[in-house]
């Protein structure tokens, strides 16, 4: 496929309703999701994507049922003791973006594992957004420039937005920080409080299926829409 998305973001969208709709618990669907996330995982990798950003967890989903939450908090430990070895196969390197001490300690263990086994690998980089929330991290790097201000280690008419995207926890992806193709499953056309700094300029793609049925196919059904697009960056498409 000509023109593939450097950094795809996906939004997935869909476990519960997809569980419930086949009289299943909701647990059901994130288990099921989380095969699709190895099946979409290889694909994205095959395909030539630099970046696969999902949003696996985020600040809000606190507020779920606890057994619900605590079903989530023990995916990673599954989800990385099953994968890492194909992730290390194929060369592809996990980084995370969020509050990750908040999570049992079990749970950052295998985070960190799967990080440190794969720290090696040069390929697409897979990147979990856990814990994670855009206005918070925004929030964060506000703080850490108003630190630096006041520790007279910088001006504030020296802060720009490749000061402010530095201090964002998406500056260990550069150069591919910001999303090219934002797919969100499930029918739902709502950001959700996702990387909202870096899609500001992202193509977005929302899909009816829910995220345990998607799959390879899906996501190069996505590819071409975006290859459809014509992405001016608020220029004028040029003749």
């Amino acid at each position: 496929m000509a023109r593939i998305p450097k950094h795809i973001a996906i939004i997935m969208d869909g476990n519960g309703r997809w569980a419930q709709a086949r009289h299943l618990p909701r647990v059901a669907g994130h288990q099921q999701g989380m095969e699709t996330v190895k099946k979409v995982t290889m694909a994205a990798s095959g395909l030539g994507v630099k970046v696969l950003s999902l949003y696996a967890f985020s600040t809000e989903n606190w507020k779920r049922p606890a057994s619900e939450v605590s079903f989530l908090m023990n995916l990673p430990i599954r989800f990385f003791n099953s994968f890492v070895p194909d992730l290390v196969k194929n060369n592809v390197k996990v980084t995370v973006m969020g509050d990750i001490s908040r999570l049992p300690k079990k749970t950052q263990k295998a985070v960190n594992d799967a990080m440190a086994d794969t720290a090696h690998c040069d390929g697409m980089i897979l990147n979990f957004a856990l814990n994670y929330g855009g206005r918070d991290e925004i929030v964060r790097a506000a703080q850490k420039l108003a630190q630096k201000v006041q520790a007279g280690q910088l001006d504030p008419e020296q802060i720009d937005e490749a000061t402010f995207g530095k201090c964002l926890m998406s500056d260990q992806l550069v150069p591919y920080q910001d999303p090219d193709l934002l797919i969100r499953t499930s029918g739902e056309e709502r950001l959700s409080n996702f990387m909202l700094w870096q899609v500001a300029y992202s193509e977005f793609v929302f899909m009816p299926e829910h995220w345990p049925d998607f799959d390879g196919t899906l996501l190069k059904r996505a590819i071409v829409e975006f290859q459809q697009r014509h992405r001016r960056f608020g220029g004028l498409k040029n003749k």
